[in-house]
């Protein structure tokens, strides 16, 4: 047996790299950078926790928290995109669904509705708040 293939058999059931752990180590690489020209020991300190807690995420059998802390992270970049979970942004599915539906925001309470194309002028209930207004669709 080589190296490649001991370590496979020893990495079998256990988590591996995921996109939290590769973000993680790029800003343990920048810390690094930043270490060369700012000495701190706090700095020291983190990029060690960094790796440590890479390592521990590598090697964990806890595949399911593991993958659970990655999704989390995930949702979050995605908040933070302004992406949903179709992976678009509303303002792109929105623009995909304008040939179709038009779209109001109630006067009373900012809530979004969407409603059909081509029905002329119509009275609109909010399904919030229940405010009735009049636009044409």
């Amino acid at each position: 047996m080589n190296w490649r293939d001991k370590f496979t058999n020893f990495m079998y059931g256990r988590y591996g790299i995921d996109q939290l752990s590769r973000f993680m180590l790029i800003v343990t690489f920048i810390l690094c950078i930043l270490s060369i020209f700012i000495r701190t020991h706090i700095l020291s300190i983190l990029i060690l926790a960094l790796i440590i807690i890479i390592y521990y995420r590598m090697f964990s059998k806890k595949i399911y928290k593991r993958a659970a802390e990655n999704e989390k992270y995930l949702r979050f970049i995605n908040n933070l995109k302004g992406k949903t979970s179709s992976g678009r942004s509303g303002y792109a599915k929105d623009a995909a669904q304008r040939k179709y539906y038009r779209f109001f925001k109630c006067p009373g309470c900012s809530q979004k509705i969407r409603i059909p194309k081509g029905h002329g002028k119509i009275e609109i209930r909010c399904p919030k708040c229940n405010t009735k207004f009049i636009r044409r669709s």
